[in-house]
């Protein structure tokens, strides 16, 4: 089960109590854990979906997995809970598929991560503080004792021995695709502490919803196999790339590619053009379902690659939608959106990818005409008084649920959103937000503790 969070939940029966009555009255739990339900009305049932089954390679014992879906108790049926993850990404399919545009959307997350040989902190009145270590980083140069240290930022693509986890990083895709899950590769990523990427191919957005949380899952418990720390935290370690999860994608309609066009700029057609004028529009609100921690906007910083600027262009990083050169096929035209990290609830962020896209064909949002680019420069490299013409992200998560609370109607179109889940989760971030600013941090000691 999944969490307004995007984390997994787990309940555990015995094989002998799992029946037809399972499959057909689900499994009760208290939904208010979830941050779904009031607790004075919180009773669910949890209903498996037997195409998610899968022996959990993790289990000593073995065990079957299945995710499922959250229903509410109702008479004389059940009926499904309309906040819960994995019926909003189903509703978010349904409207795309009445609106008459496409049949199918297909996506492709890029998932980077850290993997640690060491991590510890602890938030007290009188400690706080953090601790991280991996083998091949730069730091350790004085330590290491065999010269086998990769240089700050120097790690993309680096080989053996240098790459300290590809036994590790091959034995996670392995787990992929036992569970289904194609792989096109995995490699070492820029940040020299750890960092790496690996990447599914092409599949149905709600199929790569559960996807994303089995492939986090496999990531993190792979991981500990191998005496390291899994992390998808945005921003990790100061001064090192951050770890983003960009999603590409495309629209399909009976078998046909809605955006391809060898004619448009790109070789993309006018309805992709559309698509990307709604999510630059919404750009700022779809932040803070895409971009939903604090830690996400240390990652949005000029610099490393991470995208700061509202616009469009083809093969560069710098914007944050980019269109690859090398996705040449009719079937394989896309772009990426470059903004959104693994902290997200990946029902929540492909289902809001989504509505903002067709927010932006029925709307026929021109990305060109509202100034969004293209943009085929380095923004980064661009003089001061340029960049102070273009348009910028959101710089905090607060900014963001700022944005959300003004712009949420594309979301809540067709019922897709329910409003009182967008209610729910803005409070709980904004809650969030305040907590973590009021706690003093060691940065801000080497700052201020003099003054």
């Amino acid at each position: 089960m999944v969490d307004i969070n995007g984390q997994y939940r787990h309940v555990t029966i015995p094989a002998q109590n799992f029946t037809e009555d399972t499959m057909r009255d689900g499994i009760g739990f208290d939904a208010s854990n979830y941050g779904y339900a009031v607790v004075e009305k919180s009773d669910m049932v949890f209903i498996p979906d037997p195409d998610t089954a899968l022996i959990d390679p993790f289990c000593d014992i073995p065990t079957l997995s299945m995710t499922g879906n959250a229903m509410i108790i109702d008479y004389p049926e059940n009926r499904p809970l309309a906040q819960y993850p994995r019926n909003i990404v189903l509703a978010a399919e349904k409207y795309m598929r009445d609106s008459g545009i496409a049949d199918t959307m297909l996506i492709l997350p890029e998932f980077e991560f850290y993997l640690f040989d060491e991590v510890n902190w602890e938030v007290k009145a009188n400690s706080i503080g953090m601790e991280i270590d991996a083998s091949q980083s730069h730091w350790n140069t004085g330590f290491d004792g065999k010269g086998v240290t990769v240089p700050l930022q120097k790690n993309y693509h680096i080989a053996k021995p240098f790459d300290t986890s590809f036994e590790c990083r091959s034995e996670m895709c392995m787990h992929m695709e036992d569970a289904g899950i194609p792989i096109k590769y995995h490699h070492p990523e820029v940040g020299a502490a750890g960092q790496y990427e690996i990447e599914p191919k092409l599949g149905e957005m709600s199929k790569m919803a559960d996807a994303t949380m089995m492939i986090k899952y496999i990531i993190r418990n792979t991981a500990l196999k191998y005496g390291k720390s899994a992390t998808f935290m945005p921003k990790p370690v100061y001064g090192e790339a951050g770890s983003g999860m960009h999603v590409h994608m495309l629209l399909m309609k009976d078998g046909e590619p809605v955006f391809s066009d060898d004619n448009g700029y790109s070789h993309l057609s006018r309805e992709a053009h559309y698509f990307m004028g709604g999510l630059l529009k919404h750009i700022a609100s779809l932040c803070a379902i895409t971009n939903p921690s604090t830690n996400s906007f240390k990652r949005l910083v000029p610099g490393f690659e991470a995208p700061v600027t509202v616009g469009y262009a083809t093969s560069n990083r710098s914007a944050v939608i980019r269109i690859p050169a090398y996705a040449k096929t009719p079937n394989m035209r896309r772009f990426e959106l470059r903004n959104p990290d693994a902290t997200c609830n990946p029902y929540f962020c492909y289902a809001a990818i989504l509505m903002a896209g067709l927010d932006g064909i029925k709307n026929k949002i021109d990305p060109h005409e509202n100034g969004w680019g293209p943009y085929d420069c380095n923004l980064f490299a661009l003089p001061e008084e340029e960049k102070a013409k273009l348009q910028g992200l959101p710089t905090s998560l607060d900014e963001a649920l700022t944005a959300l609370e003004k712009d949420h109607d594309y979301l809540t179109a067709g019922g897709v959103f329910p409003e009182q889940l967008l209610k729910n989760f803005i409070a709980a971030k904004r809650d969030e937000c305040r907590k973590m600013a009021a706690i003093p941090t060691p940065a801000e000691f080497d700052r201020y503790y003099n003054l």
